[in-house]
């Protein structure tokens, strides 16, 4: 077996898994989780209905790349996103599909690291494991970059030394984040990439979250308008993963899009061609119709933004942090530690929340996710309001 497998760390839902699992809870009340982030709200019913018509195609092989017609869907979604000009993104050199970001982002770094080289791996801390995980076993290790309250949980590059610059292979961002839903403004992303260019390693922006927010006229930047400001029109050194998953309320289809660097694509499909991850035509056709469609994504919104109002004005008398612009996370102190918060709650309350310290790791300076839960609001609207009840009643308690 691969002696890559040692290093890796048990993962966070394994580790909360463990945490709970000899813990009796109160049986009066019902179980509300907060832990995964799995969208509860329906499937788009038009989505389901290309899904059905699609059926007859599973007898036949898709190729890897995917269909032209999905492509073109996935780019003019991007263009018109990120108010891209029409044929910014060739669906033939710099657009693949993938199945999910979390399938996707693990695959590339196979791809893409050299194991000669000391290979490293720059992410933010805390963050989503597979970034790690992905980095072990292609060979790299890790350098983590401190995100702290102080600096509203955000990366600071200049904070990376030159060294570990020259090592680097790749850059990771996730932006809205996870588990902290912060968004990076466009002066670090333009920044990352000067230094990309300087330094030669790939920036790998992780924006499945980027759907996601509360205010309509100001959407999250991704990395796409950095390279429109910088003047990088050819995406150089940089790769962009996008999903359904949360954008569209589809965790279960997995499908998603990878774009960026026509050479990286290129070398990247590559790989894939060898990885054998190609997209069912029925998930294909599936993510067409969500790709084109935007209604039901501004409709997502606004429940997210009624559960935020009513769950953080029920929390922030009693917890302290702060309303992200976008995702669907809440990133709150504890306190007490937060593992033991966790394992608590659960059996007081039978609300289920992840341990922030599961979602980072040690280093010099502590962990970050340390008297933190991570909060993912995405039950549906009575559930949320009562589970935020339940988690102030049992914090008056303590």
């Amino acid at each position: 077996m691969n002696p890559a497998l040692l290093r890796l760390q048990e993962y966070p839902f394994e580790r909360l898994k463990k945490l709970l699992e000899p813990v009796s809870t109160n049986s009066k009340f019902k179980s509300i989780k907060f832990s995964v982030g799995e969208p509860r709200h329906k499937p788009p019913e038009f989505v389901l209905q290309a899904l059905s018509r699609a059926r007859n195609d599973l007898g036949h092989y898709p190729t890897i790349k995917g269909s032209n017609t999905l492509r073109v869907a996935a780019a003019g979604w991007l263009e018109n996103r990120y108010n891209l000009t029409s044929g910014s993104i060739d669906p033939d050199t710099q657009i693949l599909p993938v199945n999910g970001t979390r399938e996707g982002i693990f695959s590339f770094t196979q791809a893409c690291i050299n194991p000669k080289n000391t290979p490293l791996v720059v992410t933010c801390n805390p963050f989503y494991q597979i970034y790690e995980g992905a980095a072990i076993l292609a060979g790299a290790e890790l350098w983590y970059l401190d995100c702290h309250e102080d600096n509203h949980f955000l990366p600071d590059l200049s904070m990376v030394p030159a060294k570990i610059w020259e090592r680097c292979q790749i850059l990771h961002f996730c932006s809205p984040g996870n588990p902290t839903g912060s968004c990076i403004g466009i002066d670090q992303m333009c920044l990352a990439l000067q230094l990309a260019e300087k330094y030669d390693f790939i920036i790998v922006s992780d924006e499945c979250y980027s759907e996601i927010y509360f205010d309509e006229t100001s959407p999250p930047i991704g990395l796409l308008d950095a390279c429109k400001i910088v003047g990088n029109n050819e995406f150089k050194r940089s790769i962009i993963f996008h999903s359904l998953s949360k954008r569209s309320n589809l965790p279960g289809l997995r499908s998603g899009c990878v774009s960026g660097d026509r050479a990286l694509i290129e070398q990247f499909l590559l790989y894939r061609t060898y990885h054998g991850c190609a997209m069912s035509p029925a998930t294909q056709a599936a993510s067409i119709a969500a790709w084109r469609d935007e209604s039901h994504v501004i409709a997502n919104r606004k429940n997210y933004r009624e559960k935020f109002e009513k769950v953080t004005a029920i929390l922030q008398p009693t917890l302290e942090f702060f309303v992200p612009r976008a995702s669907f996370y809440l990133w709150p102190k504890t306190p007490i530690d937060d593992v033991k918060f966790c394992r608590d709650l659960y059996q007081s309350k039978n609300v289920t929340v992840l341990p922030g310290q599961y979602m980072g790791r040690t280093t010099s300076s502590g962990n970050p996710g340390t008297n933190r839960i991570r909060m993912a609001l995405v039950a549906e609207l009575d559930d949320c309001i009562e589970a935020a009840e339940r988690i102030i009643n049992y914090v008056e308690g303590l």
